[in-house]
C-alpha cells in the first residue's frame, strides 16, 4: 500500500464531484448533516480556518461499487476517478450548498426534514465583531422566512433586487463564475454605481469570496494498489465520527461491484433461517461471510495443504464465486447446526452460550453433511461442542479457533485424533459458584443440560422440550428461594450460583414463593395432587438431592448438587473434572463433592 498527499482547491474538489469524477464507495452510509453543522462549517470556511483533512482512494483497484454524492444526477453515471474514504458528510455539505444550485435537504436539530438555501450576511462578515456563524444565513426553499403560521413575512429574498437590497450573497453563486459576474453587475446597477456601495462589494470579494476561491483542502490518496482489508482498517480508523464499518458492508460493495446485491440475499437467507430456528437469529450476515470464508479455506487446504483461516482479511478476500458455490450448503449447514442445538435444549439465542461457535459448527455440519445424524459422530461433534461450552473458549477473538475447529474435527471423525478445543477444555469445581448469571455461557450450558437430562416441571411434571419452553416461559429459577436465604442470611455467592437453580416454569416459581423447600414442596402435593414419590422423581430429573432439600439442609444439598452438576459436565465432554477434594474446593464448598 503506497499513498500521496496533496492540497487540491475546493474549487477543483467540488467540480469532480459534480462530474462524477469523485464519488463514493457503496458501503458508506448516507449523508446525515443538520441545519446548524452546515451553517457552522461554511462559517469555518469563509474565515479559512482548517476542517480536517480528507481521504481518498484511486480508483480502479478494490472493485467497489460507486455511487454519485447527494445532489449529483447523471445519466448514466461515469466511472469514478477517486473514491472517498473519509469527509463524506463534509464534502456533500460542500457541494449541496455551494455548487449544486438546489435547496439542500437537511434536517433541524430536532431532526425534521427541511429545505435550505444559504446566504452570507455580507455586511456581518465584514464586521471583526460578528459571530461569523450568524452572518450565515438559512432560508427555507421558497427564499421567504415567515412567522404566525405563514402569515409574516418576516425576510424576503426570493429575487435578486431583495438580495441586493438585504447585502445577502446567494452562496450557490460562489463557484459560479458568470453568475457571480453578473450578480455583481446587478448589484452595482441595484445602487446606481455608488462608490461606497462599490467599495463595499469590492472589500467582500476580497476578504471573503476570494477565501473561498483559494481554500485548499488537504487529501491523502491510496493508490490502486491498497488492498481491500487496509482500505477496510483505514476507513474504520479515520472515519470516528461515524458508525464502525463491518466486514458485510464492505462486502457488499465489493459484490456490488460485480451486480451481485449481497444485502437481498441475505435479507432472504436470514428469513429462511430463521423462520423455524429462533437460535439463528444470533446469526448476523458477517457470521455467515465467515462460515463460507472457512469453509472455502478448508477445501483449499485439502487440495494446497494451505492453513485453514477465516479471520478479517481472509472474509475481505472472499472471492463471489467462492461465495456463489459455497452458500447454499452453508445454509443447509446452519439448518443442520440448529436442530442438532434443539435436541441439546438450546433453542433461542436466550439460551445459546456462544453465538461464536456456531460458525464453526456449522462449518463442521456443511462439510459433514447427512453423516452428524450417525450416532458416533454426532457424539463426537456434541462432545467437542461442550467442551467449547464448559471450558468457555469462545469468549474472546476466535478465528483462530476457528481455523483448528473444522480440520480437527472432520479429521476425529474420521479416525484422528481429539481436536485440540477438547484437549484445551477444563472446568473447575469453583467455578460453578461464580456461576450468577446467564451471561455466562456455562451457566446457559448447565441449564441446557438439566434439561436434556428431563428435567420435570416441579408441579406439573411436564418435561421441558420445545414446546413447553416456550409455552410455558422457561427460565432459571431458584431452588431454596431467595426470600429464604436472605432470611437465613446465607452468602449469596452461594445460594444465587447455578448450584442452586433449576429450569422451571414461571407459575411453578411463583407458586413455590419464598417459602423453605420443606414448605413449598408439601404445598405442591397437597394443593397440586402431586404423590410425594413422584414429586421425588420430579426433583430428581434436575439432578436435585431430595433428602437435603426436603430437611431444608442448604449446605448439604449444595455440595451434593455441584457434584451431580459436574457429573454432567464430565458426560457432555467426556472429560473427566479434577478437583473435587482440593484446599480450594474444600474452602469454597465447606467441604469435598
Amino acid at each position: 500500500m503506497s499513498f500521496r498527499t496533496a492540497e487540491p482547491s475546493l474549487k477543483d474538489v467540488l467540480d469532480s464531484i459534480a462530474k462524477g469524477e469523485t464519488q463514493l464507495p457503496d458501503f458508506q452510509r448516507g449523508w446525515v448533516w443538520d441545519d446548524n453543522h452546515i451553517k457552522s462549517l461554511i462559517a469555518s470556511l469563509s474565515l479559512s480556518y482548517p476542517i480536517g483533512a480528507v481521504m481518498f482512494l484511486e480508483a480502479g483497484g478494490v472493485p467497489f461499487k460507486p455511487r454519485l454524492f447527494e445532489g449529483v444526477s447523471l445519466q448514466p453515471a461515469p466511472k469514478p476517478k477517486t473514491l472517498v474514504l473519509d469527509g463524506q458528510q463534509r464534502l456533500t455539505s460542500m457541494y449541496l450548498a455551494l455548487r449544486s444550485g438546489q435547496a439542500v435537504k437537511t434536517r433541524t436539530e430536532k431532526g425534521a426534514d427541511i429545505k435550505r438555501v444559504y446566504f452570507l450576511d455580507m455586511a456581518k462578515c465584514l464586521d471583526p465583531a460578528e459571530d461569523r456563524e450568524e452572518a450565515v444565513v438559512s432560508v427555507p426553499e421558497t427564499l421567504q422566512v415567515t412567522s404566525d403560521f405563514g402569515r409574516k413575512v418576516d425576510l424576503d429574498v426570493s429575487t435578486a433586487a431583495l438580495q441586493f437590497g438585504h447585502k445577502l450573497f446567494p452562496l450557490a453563486l460562489m463557484f459560479d463564475s458568470e453568475g457571480f459576474m453578473q450578480w455583481k453587475m446587478g448589484y452595482a446597477g441595484h445602487y446606481g454605481n455608488d462608490a461606497g456601495s462599490m467599495m463595499f462589494l469590492m472589500r467582500f470579494e476580497q476578504d471573503i469570496w476570494l477565501r473561498f476561491q483559494q481554500f485548499k483542502v488537504p487529501a491523502i490518496e491510496l493508490t490502486q494498489d491498497t488492498p481491500r482489508e487496509a482500505v477496510c482498517q483505514v476507513f474504520e480508523k479515520v472515519n470516528t465520527g461515524g458508525v464502525t464499518l463491518t466486514v458485510f458492508e464492505l462486502m457488499t460493495a465489493t459484490f456490488a461491484a460485480s451486480d451481485f446485491n449481497l444485502r437481498e440475499d441475505w435479507e432472504a437467507r436470514q428469513h429462511r433461517l430463521t423462520v423455524k430456528h429462533d437460535v439463528l437469529e444470533a446469526v448476523d450476515g458477517t457470521s455467515f461471510l465467515t462460515t463460507v470464508t472457512l469453509l472455502a479455506s478448508y477445501r483449499r487446504h485439502l487440495k494446497n495443504k494451505t492453513p485453514v483461516s477465516c479471520k478479517r482479511a481472509d472474509v475481505l478476500r472472499l472471492d463471489l464465486e467462492d461465495f456463489k458455490q459455497l452458500q447454499a450448503g452453508t445454509e443447509a449447514g446452519y439448518k443442520r447446526a440448529a436442530e442438532l442445538l434443539a435436541e441439546e435444549k438450546i433453542f433461542d439465542t436466550r439460551s445459546l452460550p456462544y453465538a461464536t461457535q456456531l460458525i464453526p459448527l456449522a462449518a463442521i455440519c456443511t462439510q459433514l453433511g447427512d453423516r452428524i445424524t450417525q450416532h458416533g459422530i454426532k457424539q463426537k461433534l456434541l462432545r467437542w461442542y461442550w467442551s467449547g461450552v464448559f471450558g468457555e473458549l469462545y469468549g474472546g477473538a476466535n478465528e483462530t479457533r476457528f481455523g483448528l475447529d473444522l480440520p480437527d474435527v472432520v479429521q476425529w471423525v474420521e479416525g484422528g485424533g481429539e481436536p485440540r478445543t477438547i484437549r484445551d477444555a477444563n472446568f473447575a469445581p469453583t467455578r460453578l459458584l461464580s456461576l450468577q448469571t446467564r451471561l455466562a455461557a456455562a451457566y446457559k450450558g448447565l441449564a441446557a443440560l438439566l434439561m436434556k437430562h428431563g428435567g420435570r416441571d416441579f408441579v406439573s411434571g411436564t418435561p421441558i422440550d420445545l414446546n413447553s419452553y416456550f409455552n410455558n416461559a422457561i427460565d432459571i429459577h431458584h431452588i431454596f428461594p431467595r426470600a429464604w436465604c436472605e432470611h437465613q442470611k446465607l452468602p449469596k455467592e452461594i445460594w444465587n450460583s447455578v448450584v442452586n437453580k433449576a429450569p422451571l416454569a414461571a407459575g411453578t416459581n411463583r407458586f413455590i414463593s419464598g417459602d423453605a423447600p420443606s414448605h413449598y414442596l408439601s404445598r405442591i402435593e397437597k394443593s397440586k395432587g402431586v404423590d410425594a414419590q413422584v414429586l421425588n422423581g420430579f426433583l430428581a430429573s434436575h439432578v436435585i438431592p431430595v433428602e437435603e432439600l426436603r430437611a431444608d439442609q442448604f449446605d448439604a444439598f449444595i455440595r451434593k448438587r455441584a457434584n451431580e452438576l459436574l457429573v454432567l459436565i464430565e458426560a457432555a465432554t467426556g472429560k473427566a473434572i479434577s478437583g473435587r477434594n482440593s484446599e480450594e474446593t474444600l474452602k469454597a464448598f465447606g467441604g469435598e463433592l
